[in-house]
């Protein structure tokens, strides 16, 4: 199903799931899919007890066989010029969440997500973040019934100490493509989050 597909695949700063993620764009490729990397700025800056941007920039440019795109300019081009199969953003901060809910547009991840959903293909939401269930509740709502935007799999990572944390299950990344290609959300969508 991923055979001959081009997928972007978004990275936004949140720095503890990309061990979880960065080994996924494997499975991708395996399957026949090209994928092309695209990082907000917060990646390629930032420098976390989970590695420095330089590192993780190494990593899924190994992975990917292709090399990071990191401006807003270098990602414009997949509207009509250039366009992606399907757009996957995991992780996905509330951050970016909100900014995305809100067609605010500054990073060339949220570029490259625009730009696809302007040619109408799916784009693919893998959240990460401490607050979906806070005031970021109503941008993951926003988002949950707006054409075209699919969501992996997620639910509450620690409920005891973190009761409005979400994260998306990353193993589902694949079936969640194949599913938002055909224009159908991948179910069930709320799950028991195991680590």
């Amino acid at each position: 199903m991923l055979n001959g597909k081009r997928i972007g695949l978004g990275i936004t700063a949140s720095h503890c799931t990309y061990e979880d993620v960065v080994p996924k764009i494997k499975r991708l490729r395996d399957q026949g899919a090209t994928v092309v990397p695209i990082i907000t700025h917060s990646v390629l800056h930032a420098a976390t007890r989970f590695g420095t941007g330089e590192e993780w920039i190494e990593k899924i440019e190994a992975e990917a066989g292709h090399e990071v795109i990191k401006s807003i300019a270098e990602a414009e081009p997949f509207g009509p010029k250039n366009p992606l199969d399907c757009m996957v953003i995991a992780p996905m901060t509330g951050n970016s969440l909100s900014k995305f809910a809100n067609a605010a547009t500054e990073s060339p991840v949220l570029m490259a997500a625009k730009a696809t959903l302007r040619n109408g293909s799916p784009v693919v939401i893998g959240i990460s973040t401490n607050d979906a269930l806070g005031l970021n509740g109503m941008n993951l709502m926003k988002l949950l019934n707006t054409k075209n935007i699919f969501f992996i799999p997620f639910g509450q990572d620690d409920p005891e100490k973190k009761p409005n944390s979400l994260i998306s299950d990353f193993t589902q990344i694949n079936e969640t493509i194949e599913s938002a290609l055909e224009k159908k959300q991948f179910q069930p969508l709320l799950i028991q989050y195991t680590k």
